[in-house]
């Protein structure tokens, strides 16, 4: 009867490869993650009415308001226009997160690193 190997027993070298590779993803999974907390990602709404700037750590950091655009008579309007500016802001930060995360992994998902 003949002997499997265990993945123990398939040698070290594998193990190291694996290690080098780890240690790699990390280095990049922090480079990443400077260069993505120092990018500013804007979105507008009501063409152009509102715009929503947020930073890579998904912190609105600045918002712009025309002043055409404040109606009295239609506060939800402006809160509405606000709301999809700020939102578009931060998804377009945790897209480009997730799309540093999956360079990084190749496609393998590893939520909550970014």
């Amino acid at each position: 009867m003949a002997k499997s190997k265990s993945p123990a027993g398939m040698g070290g070298m594998n193990m190291n490869a694996m290690l080098k590779q780890a240690q790699k993803m990390q280095s990049d999974i922090e480079t990443a993650r400077r260069e993505l907390d120092d990018q500013e990602y804007e979105f507008s709404s009501g063409g152009g009415m509102v715009i929503a700037r947020a930073s890579g750590k998904n912190e609105i950091i600045g918002l712009e308001i025309k002043p055409e655009v404040i109606d009295p008579e239609d506060a939800e309007m402006l809160s509405d226009l606000v709301l999809l500016a700020v939102n578009g802001a931060l998804k377009a930060a945790r897209d480009d997160a997730e799309a540093a995360m999956s360079r990084i992994s190749g496609g393998m998902d590893m939520p909550g690193l970014f």
